[in-house]
């Protein structure tokens, strides 16, 4: 294919230089289609943009009546340009008038054009409009030309997505891409963030140097980055715990497997010697791919999508130098946006800049939720398409509250949130008012209202909330977030600058929680079927008494001539626990014999987060000096739901009757046994929870720091007696089903709690 300006780089390099110039959106779109015409020895070629309303704008034209642009416009599905927006994939006719889907529109004057090409214009597999060449004669385009529209759409794509077309638009058909867009997903982190968009995913969408000036050192560069790629998935494969075989290790061989399709390749390098950039190319290709498999209905063939975005996230990062979060350019007031997030990596962030975090997966008791609340990030999650719903640099809101979004919020929204704000700010004034005051109940219930943490960010909100003390220490976040395996030395610093901010309040160190969904990169990965009940907690430590016993020995140093609380998590049988305390007061000795300071007490604690112990309360409650309720595994055991599973995690209400009839039954239980009880899931940290666990009769509950305001406002207006009337009349009824929640919220509306 070759035209007056000779061929498709040449095309390119002149529509890079239109992009330059100093022009109106619309003399500079009516550049770009001459350009193409011209090129393409095209007598029509014309640009439809995708508007909010669902409909296709002619935005220029070449060859076709201008009087039509922005007045022609056909619906997705109709017309010729209305099929290819909706299939997203090029259409190629001889004869387009013969074709039963054209549309005619005597506006335009197209009725003496025959032949008809027209390709999607597409960024992240979205459509954003559709570019099209007409000539009279009949022909059929080849498939250079074909290559050549596609990539020549990209840039219109980034036209499109600049918004610098909205400027065209008349309010209500701006374009699609440059659209107000609110969502609703779950809540993860409480709080309002004002910000801009920062895509964490190297995701396919994210380049701006489109265009190459030297296609041989672009080839280059993309084949040093395919040997890495390759290189980084054989060596997954080469890993110790992937020798063996199992369904682990098919999917890796089938994820080598479309590394290495040569028809992936091909088209990739296709792309680049048709004037793209190699990270443009691979956006093409992935655009692409993903248009066409989000419209396909076999879930196996969508779930593959995942796979090669990931391949197409990993070739960009190779191409890029793998740059990573703590290298990221962020503005001071950053909305991270990702697919999903390990616990560890919202910590790689320059903190004082993060103001928001949107997941497109994530759960409220996920733990990467269980950090941002910790570090005060609002976070929803559950958000549809997240990282294809907006580029870096947009403005959003992020309602942690609510469990919405806001992309390119209108003024009126942004001026509403803004007010919502202040108030927040006024609202926390208003709680730091009650610093000082004792957390006791309107009938004189005095009620320890204490912190979970995991990082030394943490230990500030002590001072901050008056917390009587850490009820939950995870101290597993530190080796989430280290490159190895912290030793013993290390380990004891922490501790002990823990004990040290504490400054005499109670501190209860859980030891070391991992497995399941906590996964260390540096240990070798277990595979198992389902990893939650798997090995993990104090499984993994008393199978690997190494590791376990590290730990002990880094908290009683640290704890020299203080006290120490340590309880060992997912105990399942009492000799758990037996064999946990053994190891304990074995190292003790040990220490004890080699002249350490020792702690001046050591209460030793266990979790209650296993079903099967609320059937061994007795015998475990002759053991224990302590018990914490694990309220977030609890509660996904006994109701089966995982918690990091959406479609079920919302299934169950936290107050129905069964779970508060388990959680009674472990209050009683230490109250018999003269044993403190403490709960320390996430479910203390909402009022109204909180004041149904008050009514069960706990009276020492741990929560997030951001929750201790609203929590004991809500307690010092509750009269305790009447709340545990209520509860314990609809827990005793054995006929009685459902939830608490609506009875509980009457009852405080009525007695005038703030919940």
């Amino acid at each position: 294919m070759r035209g007056a300006y000779g061929g498709p780089r040449v095309l390119l390099r002149r529509l890079r230089e239109v992009m330059t110039e100093p022009a109106t959106a619309q003399e500079r779109l009516d550049k770009i289609v001459v350009l193409i015409a011209s090129n393409m020895v095209a007598e029509v070629c014309s640009v439809y943009v995708l508007r909010v309303d669902g409909t296709l704008e002619l935005y220029a034209t070449e060859g076709l009546n201008r009087a039509a642009v922005h007045l022609t416009s056909l619906k997705i599905g109709e017309g010729l340009v209305g099929l290819i927006a909706r299939e997203a994939e090029p259409l190629n006719l001889a004869d387009a008038q013969a074709h039963p889907a054209f549309a005619y529109r005597p506006e335009t004057g197209e009725e003496i054009y025959h032949s008809f090409l027209g390709v999607p214009v597409l960024r992240a597999g979205n459509t954003l409009g559709v570019l099209v060449v007409q000539n009279k004669a009949h022909r059929t385009y080849s498939e250079e030309e074909v290559e050549a529209l596609q990539t020549t759409a990209m840039v219109l794509a980034e036209m499109i997505a600049s918004g610098e077309l909205t400027a065209l638009a008349k309010p209500g058909a701006e374009p699609v891409l440059r659209r107000p867009v609110t969502q609703s997903g779950e809540p993860l982190s409480d709080g309002i963030g004002l910000g801009h968009a920062v895509l964490y995913d190297s995701r396919v969408g994210g380049t701006k140097n489109l265009i190459s000036d030297d296609p041989q050192a672009e080839l280059d560069r993309l084949d040093t980055a395919f040997v890495t790629l390759r290189s980084s998935i054989d060596d997954m494969l080469d890993r110790g715990d992937m020798q063996r075989g199992g369904e682990h290790r098919e999917v890796l061989e089938a994820f080598r497997m479309f590394a290495n399709d040569q028809g992936w390749v091909r088209r990739i390098r296709e792309a680049v010697l048709g004037g793209l950039t190699a990270e443009a190319a691979v956006e093409r290709v992935q655009s692409d791919t993903r248009a066409r498999m989000q419209r396909m209905m076999d879930p196996y063939l969508r779930e593959r999508l995942h796979d090669l975005d990931d391949l197409a996230n990993r070739l960009m990062r190779a191409l890029a130098g793998d740059v990573g979060p703590a290298a990221m350019n962020l503005p001071d007031n950053a909305i991270i946006v990702a697919r999903n997030m390990g616990p560890a990596a919202l910590l790689d962030f320059e903190r004082g800049r993060v103001r928001g975090l949107i997941l497109e997966d994530g759960g409220p008791t996920s733990h990467i939720a269980i950090v941002a609340r910790a570090l005060g990030v609002p976070a929803v999650g559950q958000i549809a398409n997240a990282t294809s719903l907006m580029e870096s640099g947009d403005a959003v809101i992020v309602d942690g509250d609510a469990g919405q979004i806001h992309v390119r919020p209108m003024e009126d929204i942004e001026r509403t949130y803004a007010e919502k704000v202040r108030f927040r700010a006024r609202r926390q004034r208003q709680y730091a008012a009650l610093r000082d005051k004792p957390s006791v109940t309107r009938d004189g219930k005095t009620i320890t209202l204490l912190l979970n943490a995991g990082l030394m960010v943490d230990l500030p909100h002590l001072a901050e909330t008056n917390a009587a003390g850490i009820g939950l220490f995870r101290t597993e976040l530190q080796f989430m977030v280290a490159d190895s395996f912290p030793r013993t030395g290390e380990q004891q610093a922490l501790y002990s600058e823990v004990l040290d901010a504490a400054k005499g309040k109670s501190v209860t160190f859980r030891t070391l929680d991992i497995g399941g969904d906590k996964v260390l990169p540096y240990l070798r990965a277990i595979s198992e079927e389902n990893p939650a009940l798997g090995w993990r907690a104090i499984r993994l430590g008393l199978d690997r008494p190494g590791l376990l016993r590290s730990q002990i020995r880094a908290l009683a140093k640290a704890a020299s001539g203080r006290e120490l609380k340590v309880m060992f998590p997912m105990v399942t049988a009492v000799w758990e626990f037996d064999q946990a305390r053994a190891l304990f007061e074995r190292e003790l000795t040990h220490l004890r014999r080699w002249g350490y300071d020792l702690p001046e007490r050591v209460h030793l604690g266990c979790m209650v987060e296993v079903p099967a112990l609320l059937y061994q309360l007795e015998p475990l409650m002759e053991r224990v000096d302590f018990v914490s309720v694990g309220s977030n595994d609890l509660f996904q055991y006994l109701l089966a739901s995982d918690r990091g599973n959406t479609r079920v995690a919302s299934r169950f209400d936290t107050l129905n009757l069964p779970f508060l009839r388990a959680l009674r039954s472990v209050v009683r239980a230490a109250d018999k046994a003269n044993v403190p009880v403490t709960l320390c899931g996430e479910l203390a940290s909402r009022p109204l929870e909180a004041v149904a666990l008050v009514a069960l009769g706990f009276r020492a509950i741990s929560m997030s720091p951001s929750a201790i305001g609203p929590v004991k406002a809500a307690l010092l207006a509750l009269d305790t007696e009447r709340a545990a009337d209520l509860v314990n009349e609809r827990l005793d009824d054995p006929k009685a089903v459902g939830s608490l929640r609506e009875a509980l919220s009457d009852f405080a509306a009525a007695e005038g709690i703030p919940i």
